[in-house]
């Protein structure tokens, strides 16, 4: 996997962009579940597809949820959702977005880290 993984604690961190390719080292990487929080098509027809991913992540044993964040536009509900994922997924969780970065705002969000 070429994409850069990085780790905001033990149980969780953030990637850019994933595609089905990628499930398999995730899996290998350790993590037990995957959060999929960019929205289909925001990068244009050639972002893989939250369908495609997840498909390839239940093969590879990673249980998977896709949450949905518009850019700029994270809501209270949005952060809610985050922290029940959190919860309840199998740790360590991975997460993404285009870069990252919302995965990261999410987080701190919502379990009040930084």
């Amino acid at each position: 996997m070429s994409t850069p993984i990085n780790a905001l604690t033990e149980d969780f961190a953030v990637a850019p962009q994933l595609s089905p390719e990628d499930m398999a080292a995730v899996a290998a990487a350790g993590f037990k579940s995957v959060i999929i929080n960019r929205p289909d098509f925001e990068g244009g027809p050639d972002q893989p597809t939250a369908a495609s991913v997840i498909a390839a992540a239940l093969a590879a044993g990673l249980r998977v949820e896709y949450q949905p964040v518009v850019s700029g536009g994270m809501t209270a509900a949005d952060v809610a959702r985050f922290a029940e994922l959190l919860q309840t997924l199998p740790a360590p969780v991975l997460a993404y977005c285009r870069s990252g970065t919302r995965c990261s705002v999410l987080y701190r969000s919502a379990t009040g880290n930084g």
